[in-house]
């Protein structure tokens, strides 16, 4: 169903059971998959391609240029997934050639009111972006990870997979898998334990973690820590997904306690 007020292009992909709300104005190259619903005043343009069960509120813009001065008119991309919601004055960009040029979105993701997803990121599923959380361009945050209200993401920072950023955070550093961080320059508090509780993350391998974290960041040497460990720990499935994480990436530092020596 699309509203007699709205504009879409005769050569967009709209899929059936697509709703399309008033003012909407939708462009030749852009994609929508079964059962996506738009509430009004929804721009879309450019290369993307969105997919089913995405609900879309309104003045949502996805697809407009990156804000980046070496952008020069190449072919890009936005792929957003499905069961997605994107709350009032989200803004999403597709990509450059200086990153792979496409922008990632996966699924069931809720992007809360003017949250800002710059180009090239790739962002994960089952991942809660809090209001006006502003991500700069090619950051990673992985699957289930929680980013407080009025955070804001410097360019290249990865946030790993189930941790969380407490709000008005300033992300300059990573922030490793099943972490917590925050702060007015985000240092690293712990492990997310409510996180790994509701993922049903068994208490034994929770234990581990914390040991793990205990050995590893007591100072800056955590990269030698790292190796020191106990094969009970290191073998650890969840560790290994941290310490993958670690020496995955050296675009940025990785977050650490405050105040460690």
């Amino acid at each position: 169903m699309i509203h007699p007020t709205s504009i879409v292009d005769k050569n967009s992909l709209i899929a059936e059971n697509v709703q399309i709300g008033p003012y909407c104005m939708i462009g030749p190259n852009v994609q929508i998959g079964d059962n996506s619903k738009l509430h009004s005043h929804v721009y879309i343009t450019g290369n993307t391609k969105i997919g089913k069960n995405n609900e879309i509120f309104p003045f949502v813009t996805l697809g407009t240029d990156p804000q980046d001065l070496k952008y020069r008119g190449e072919k890009n991309s936005i792929l957003i997934g499905d069961n997605n919601k994107l709350r009032e004055y989200v803004n999403i960009n597709p990509g450059t050639s200086q990153g792979g040029t496409v922008t990632k979105l996966g699924n069931n993701n809720l992007l809360m009111v003017y949250c800002h997803i710059a180009h090239d990121c790739n962002i994960g599923s089952n991942v809660v972006l809090a209001n006006n959380v502003q991500v700069g361009g090619h950051v990673t945050i992985q699957d289930n990870a929680i980013v407080g209200g009025s955070c804001a993401v410097h360019q290249f920072s990865r946030i790993g997979k189930l941790s969380m950023v407490g709000g008005m955070t300033g992300v300059l550093s990573d922030v490793i898998p099943f972490g917590l961080s925050l702060g007015n320059r985000n240092n690293l508090a712990g492990l997310n334990l409510i996180g790994l509780r509701r993922a049903k993350i068994l208490n034994k391998d929770i234990k581990i973690l914390q040991k793990f974290y205990d050995i590893v960041f007591c100072n800056k040497s955590f990269r030698s820590n790292i190796e020191n460990l106990d094969k009970e720990i290191k073998d650890n499935e969840y560790v290994k997904i941290i310490t993958e994480f670690i020496n995955s990436d050296k675009k940025r530092p990785i977050s650490l306690p405050k105040n460690i020596k």
